[in-house]
């Protein structure tokens, strides 16, 4: 079913009668604010176990690879981790809506801490990354539910209260986990790392079972059938794609026998998960995420996002320091600035879209967005730490006022039953275009370094690597490296102003002008005392 675009007041609610599939009574209102403040502070927590294990772990890889060994597959600590996240979100969604969020949450926090209290316990480097995957699963259902949960406990005009909350916690787990992770590695013992989840997560979970109450949902069909096949097709067929995609370029070449055989089994895969979704009853990956013109393009859209971090997050930090001179501490500063600026333009984006929409606030932000990556190459060399600073202050502002109208916005248009799967798709597409763009950003810079330095220059991190070596090199030929560093990472950066451009396009030819609100009534999840 196709929507399209609605005309008078932005982004209004639109009455209608329940899909097939939905409950025919309307769900219960809201908790008061009062009532669901043990289940936000369960959310944040569990936000931040998310975002934290993203980034505390690579401070301490020294220290880990010292006591455990492994060097050579170390980078498979975040690989396994980002591949079991990407690949279950879907999973975890349909999982959400047909089970209930509260079961999913649990099951989610269970395993990322068991997980996590594996990673203390590992003996060495294969059984660590083996438990990091079992971490990765759990991860999934933390990102996907956590974010469908807030959408079930707010209402439309509330929503960006608690979305700006948890953008606020993902924002200060990133500037704080390799400063927390440096600290426990240093003066405690790397397996603190791990184990410091444990008493965050078991509140976050006591939390969660004690305070998050789901009534009884009616049904007007037959029991529904779990796609237990089609969710073992997408995690085996997400699986081999993304280890092309992740270690292509860099444990084996692009076109080696390896690469080909993986995207090649890939592709077969690909081809048998559209087979067994088009005769799913009730498939895990839907006909209609992609049908619905709304969903869609928004999917589209944070798929580039997605693509777009990936020049400031990887390349910006390897740019401070080779080029700009910093120490890794103000490297990192002038990375979190944009941290600091995102959640605040997310929480003030809700007086923007309710004047003029969801759809063109966010082209509002991804237009700046693309204009700020459009400066930085026009920046001067070597320049001063504050000029990329002020530059990624800018790109935050602008992204907070592109990702949370859209993710409001998404959910906004799909009822109880379709908002777990609607937001793991969204997620989905976000760490798929991650995932793209630092396979396809990677070659890029690599391919420039190669053109400025010759085919001897090995590749960035090669380079980056022999710039923080003082005294190894002559002050000319540290200039003409420092020069290619810098030409790699503007050329990385006009690539993720082509995404920007790219979903600003999207957006504006795909997106309906007014989204499709449903009629508000939030779902089955309440906040009770007990």
């Amino acid at each position: 079913m196709n929507e399209g675009p609605a005309s008078g007041t932005p982004d209004l609610p639109r009455p209608r009668g329940p899909r097939p599939g939905e409950p025919g009574a309307t769900p219960p209102a809201p908790a008061p604010d009062a009532r669901r403040g043990a289940v936000v502070a369960a959310l944040m927590l569990s936000m931040a176990l998310a975002a934290l294990d993203g980034t505390i772990v690579s401070t301490a890889v020294p220290q880990i690879v010292g006591d455990l060994g492994g060097f050579s597959y170390f980078s498979w600590l975040f690989a396994g981790y980002l591949l079991a996240v990407t690949v279950t979100l879907p999973v975890y969604g349909k999982l959400s809506d047909t089970l209930g969020r509260k079961p999913v949450l649990i099951m989610g926090s269970v395993l990322f801490l068991l997980g996590s209290l594996l990673c203390a316990l590992a003996w060495d480097m294969t059984s660590l990354i083996a438990f990091r995957v079992v971490q990765g699963l759990g991860g999934g259902a933390l990102q996907g539910t956590v974010q469908t949960l807030a959408a079930d406990l707010y209402p439309l005009k509330e929503r960006p209260k608690i979305q700006a909350r948890l953008s606020t916690v993902w924002a200060l787990s990133a500037v704080a986990g390799p400063g927390l992770g440096g600290l426990l590695a240093t003066y405690a013992d790397w397996r603190w790392i791990f184990l410091v989840n444990l008493p965050v997560g078991a509140v976050a979970l006591w939390l969660i079972v004690r305070h998050l109450h789901e009534p009884l949902r009616e049904r007007t069909g037959p029991r529904p059938r779990i796609d237990w096949a089609g969710a073992l097709s997408i995690f085996c067929c997400g699986a081999v794609l993304l280890t092309a995609l992740v270690q292509g370029g860099v444990a084996w070449g692009w076109l080696s026998p390896p690469s080909l055989a993986l995207f090649g089994t890939g592709a077969v895969l690909a081809a048998a998960t559209v087979l067994i979704e088009r005769r799913a009853a009730d498939p895990v990956l839907p006909g209609w995420v992609w049908r619905r013109r709304t969903i869609a393009a928004v999917n589209l859209a944070l798929g580039c996002l997605g693509l777009l971090m990936v020049a400031p997050t990887v390349f910006l930090p390897t740019y401070a320091q080779s080029v700009l001179g910093l120490a890794p501490v103000a490297a990192g500063f002038v990375l979190s600035v944009m941290t600091l600026s995102w959640p605040l333009a997310a929480a003030l984006s809700q007086h923007v879209y309710r004047r003029i929409g969801f759809r063109d606030t966010a082209l509002v932000g991804i237009g700046g967005a693309t204009l700020v990556l459009l400066a930085f190459p026009l920046l001067p060399y070597p320049g001063s730490g504050w000029q990329p600073a002020l530059l990624m202050l800018a790109l935050g502002a602008a992204l907070g006022l592109f990702q949370l109208p859209l993710i409001v916005g998404v959910q906004s248009t799909v009822g109880w039953e379709e908002r777990g799967t609607t937001t793991a798709s969204v997620l989905f597409c976000r760490q798929i275009g991650q995932t793209l763009g630092a396979a396809l950003f990677g070659a890029v810079a690599n391919a420039v370094l190669t053109a400025r330095l010759g085919n001897s220059s090995g590749d960035l991190d090669a380079v980056a690597r022999a710039l923080d070596e003082p005294g190894a090199m002559d002050a000319a030929t540290a200039d003409t490296l420092r020069r290619a560093v810098a030409s790699a990472v503007e050329t990385v950066h006009l690539g993720a102003a082509c995404a920007g451009a790219a979903a600003f396009v999207l957006l504006l030819t795909l997106a309906p002008r007014r989204f499709p609100v449903r009629e508000e009534h939030t779902g089955p999840a309440s906040a009770e005392r007990a």
